[in-house]
C-alpha cells in the first residue's frame, strides 16, 4: 500500500531531520543541504503535479491547495538564496532559519488541513494510485533544482494557486504571477 498522506508525511519527516543536521552539525552543511534540496524540490514537484490537482478537484480543498502552491513557491526562493550562501558565511544561519520556519509553517498547515481532507474524501483505493503516481512523480524530479521549472510545471502551479488566464502566459510572466501571489 503506497497511501499518498503516508508518502507525505514521510518526507515532511525526513525534511524535518535534514533541518536537525543543518542547524545542530554544522560541518555537515556542505553534504547535507544538496540532499534537502534534492528532497524539497522533487517532494514539491510531485504534490504539485500529482496531489494539488486531486486535492482540488476531488477533496475540495481549493483554498488550501492555493495556499500550499504559494508557500511552495516562497520557499524555493529562499532556499534558492541558501544554497547561494556558503554554509561559513556568518549569513547562513538566519537564511536556514527563515528557510526552516517557512516550511514548518507549511508542513504544519498541511497536515493539519490539506492531508486530513484528502484521508477523509478519497477512499483507501484512491490514495493508493495516487500514492504511486505521487511517488513516481518524486522520482522524476529528484535533482531538480529550485527556480528550474519548466513552463509546464509553472502552468500546474499557476492551476493550483487559481491564477486566471495562466495558458497564454510566457514562462517570465508565469514565474512572475506565481511570485506576486
Amino acid at each position: 500500500m503506497a497511501d499518498v498522506v503516508d508518502l507525505i508525511m514521510a518526507d515532511h519527516r525526513e525534511v524535518e531531520r535534514l533541518f536537525d543536521v543543518l542547524q545542530n552539525e554544522p560541518d555537515k552543511r556542505a553534504l547535507t543541504l544538496p540532499e534537502l534540496s534534492a528532497l524539497f524540490v522533487a517532494h514539491s514537484r510531485a504534490e504539485e503535479a500529482e496531489v494539488y490537482p486531486v486535492a482540488r478537484k476531488e477533496a475540495a480543498e481549493t483554498d488550501e491547495v492555493a495556499h500550499s502552491q504559494e508557500e511552495h513557491a516562497e520557499a524555493e526562493e529562499l532556499l534558492a538564496r541558501l544554497k547561494a550562501t556558503d554554509p561559513d558565511d556568518a549569513s547562513f544561519e538566519s537564511k536556514l532559519t527563515e528557510f526552516v520556519e517557512a516550511v514548518q509553517h507549511h508542513v504544519d498547515e498541511e497536515e493539519s488541513q490539506v492531508l486530513p481532507g484528502l484521508r477523509d474524501r478519497l477512499d483507501d483505493a484512491r490514495r493508493d494510485e495516487l500514492g504511486k503516481a505521487f511517488a513516481a512523480s518524486r522520482e522524476k524530479h529528484i535533482g531538480e533544482q529550485p527556480g528550474q521549472e519548466t513552463k509546464e510545471e509553472l502552468l500546474v502551479q499557476a492551476r493550483n494557486a487559481g491564477i486566471e488566464g495562466a495558458a497564454g502566459m510566457s514562462k517570465e510572466e508565469l514565474t512572475q504571477a506565481l511570485k506576486s501571489q
